[in-house]
């Protein structure tokens, strides 16, 4: 027999048979293959289905026993969906039961007549189960962990929104209005000076201002869309009808049903979706026409942007940064939404779809300041949309 770690270890068995003859031969050819181990006999169905809930390394089981077979234990091990090593051992058994046994779980069989191979059969079977637990360890902390990213990204672009109305709001409140009083003190100036080099200077400095006033205003258009408070279509509108202006490319809004009251956080979702495709549009498409189109249809919220340019390349969405689209599913998934996308000869269609029953609202703050720390995200609605108390 090859040497192997668990020949040094000593093993847990449980053996189930009624012959204590039998139950002896068995202990006898393990020792003779060198095995240290601890075991346990039992013949009942009631001490074996107790005895299952302790640890063990490997069950060793005749197939003829009082009243059961050993394939019933092994119905047994698997209800309790028990990675658990399971080596027949009978003294008959046909080739049809043996293959049964097989395909039902058991790791291996042999016939008692023949035990010569139960030492390697059984360390063997002992090290399969042991490489698919740590599969199966593996697969949980993997799935662990692209939850724990999943959840991550989630935050981020939680907070990144947040950032972002922060900003907003200081340029509204102070940049904005430092400029506006600004404006009202070079007018008066303007109203009161006679003097024409002194009115140049004024009317240029208006003229600059004015211009500041402007850029402020997109700025904070581009970081908090104010547009949303007059519901998500007229936003898709707005910016629909600045991204034609800006790229001369006809963009037409389709709306199929009535828009209702939407969830805290969907109607930002999807103003930064349709904003986003936008942008790779007018990037990347060299299209000639966009359309896009927003519809409710059983309670699913739907957003598609359709352009008629050049298609995705089959590797543009597996370039290593290409963080767009990959962006925009993570930013769906934060209100249970997940984006679609299809590219051809004809353009790409990228669809966003929400459904609007069990909304996750990935937005809402548990510690908000009208509830206080640990308020319920359910007892106090925030949506990040809006301009309101931050």
């Amino acid at each position: 027999m090859p040497s192997s770690p668990l020949a040094e270890r000593r093993l847990r068995l449980l053996h189930i048979e009624d012959s204590d003859l039998d139950h002896q031969l068995i202990l006898a050819q393990l020792q003779r293959a060198g095995l240290r181990f601890d075991v346990k006999r039992l013949d009942s169905l009631p001490d074996i289905e107790a005895a299952l809930v302790h640890p063990w390394d490997a069950v060793i089981s005749d197939y003829n026993l009082p009243g059961f077979s050993g394939l019933v234990v092994l119905d047994l091990i698997k209800q309790r969906q028990l990675v658990l090593p399971f080596v027949l051992v009978s003294g008959e058994i046909g080739e049809d039961t043996a293959v049964a046994a097989m395909r039902t779980g058991a790791s291996d069989y042999l016939l008692k007549n023949n035990l010569a191979r139960l030492a390697p059969a059984l360390l063997h079977a002992i090290e399969s189960c042991e490489a698919q637990r740590a599969r199966q360890e593996a697969d949980r902390e993997l799935l662990k962990s692209k939850q724990q990213l999943h959840e991550l990204a989630g935050h981020l672009q939680t907070s990144i929104e947040m950032e972002r109305a922060a900003i907003a709001r200081e340029i509204h409140d102070d940049v904005g209005g430092s400029l506006t009083a600004l404006k009202f003190e070079l007018a008066w100036m303007a109203r009161h000076s006679k003097d024409p080099a002194i009115l140049q200077r004024v009317h240029s400095a208006l003229d600059t201002v004015t211009s500041a006033i402007e850029s402020s205003q997109r700025i904070m258009h581009n970081l908090r869309p104010a547009i949303l408070e007059q519901g998500l279509l007229a936003a898709v509108q707005w910016l629909a009808a600045r991204f034609e202006r800006r790229t001369g490319i006809p963009t037409a809004v389709i709306s199929t049903s009535e828009l209702l009251q939407l969830p805290a956080g969907v109607p930002l979702v999807a103003y930064r979706t349709a904003q986003e495709a936008l942008t790779n549009v007018s990037k990347h498409a060299g299209a000639s026409k966009v359309e896009l189109e927003l519809s409710m249809d059983g309670g699913v919220l739907t957003l598609e942007v359709k352009d008629n340019g050049q298609g995705l390349a089959p590797g543009d969405l597996s370039k290593a940064r290409s963080f767009g689209i990959r962006g925009l599913r993570e930013r769906a998934a934060t209100v249970g939404g997940w984006v679609d996308l299809s590219s051809g000869v004809h353009g790409t269609s990228l669809i966003l779809s929400v459904p609007l029953r069990g909304v996750i609202h990935a937005f809402e703050d548990d510690d908000a300041e009208e509830g206080g720390p640990g308020t319920r995200a359910t007892d106090v609605e925030h949506d990040p949309s809006t301009w309101g108390q931050l």
